[in-house]
């Protein structure tokens, strides 16, 4: 797969240190971890005490919190896009490109898509495979679960095909929960509208392509 005609946005994140402030200065909000995450390393010890931190009167670090360098690789479009991490791979196609409009019937062209998928997880060897979709927010929450899961399983079922039979499979239907995009713009909405393959990594993540 080349990346002509791709935009490359790579995020290298080492440590999160959030600063929280006290109940005069307004709380903090912070974001839930997408499902799958992982990390491998604990955080640094950090001396909360420590004047280099230059921290305002009254607020206080939340929990240090280590994350995996992240290599991120999406069509123009953002018809699909690729995560690489040190530990896994994620796969997260727009749910244009696989599904008509509100539906769970895999369009002609999915097929092709899957399979590239699938062969990408024959490489790695991974036996475990997570099959998650996603809605935009758009009608009830309790449809986009059902059709985010009725998806999901679309998907899984031509994974299945394509792999090994003691492959095993988490599947699982979020609706709008863990937006990628903005979904009060259409173009954030189609972003969010997708379904994710992830899968364990066995080799080194490829490298980055030189910035022009």
């Amino acid at each position: 797969m080349t990346t002509t005609g791709r935009r490359r946005r790579v995020a290298a994140l080492v440590v999160v240190a959030m600063v929280g402030w006290s109940a005069a200065a307004g709380p903090v909000a912070y974001a839930d971890d997408p499902p799958g995450s992982t990390s491998t390393s604990p955080p640094p010890a950090i001396d909360t005490n420590s004047p280099n931190l230059m921290l305002p009167d009254g607020a206080t670090l939340a929990p240090a919190k280590v994350l995996d360098i992240k290599q991120i690789v999406e069509e123009e479009g953002g018809e699909q896009r690729r995560e690489d991490t040190n530990v896994d791979v994620t796969f997260a196609l727009q749910a244009e490109v696989l599904f008509p409009k509100d539906s769970a019937k895999l369009s002609p062209a999915a097929a092709a898509r899957i399979r590239a998928i699938a062969a990408e997880v024959r490489t790695q060897g991974s036996g475990k495979v997570r099959v998650f979709g996603f809605t935009d927010n758009l009608g009830t929450y309790e449809h986009g679960l059902k059709l985010s899961k009725e998806r999901a399983v679309a998907v899984q079922q031509v994974l299945a095909r394509e792999l090994e039979p003691g492959t095993s499979y988490e599947i699982r239907g979020y609706s709008e929960d863990y937006p990628i995009a903005d979904n009060r713009t259409e173009e954030g909405r189609k972003k969010n509208r997708r379904v994710e393959v992830s899968f364990p990594r066995t080799a080194p993540p490829p490298p980055r392509a030189a910035t022009p």
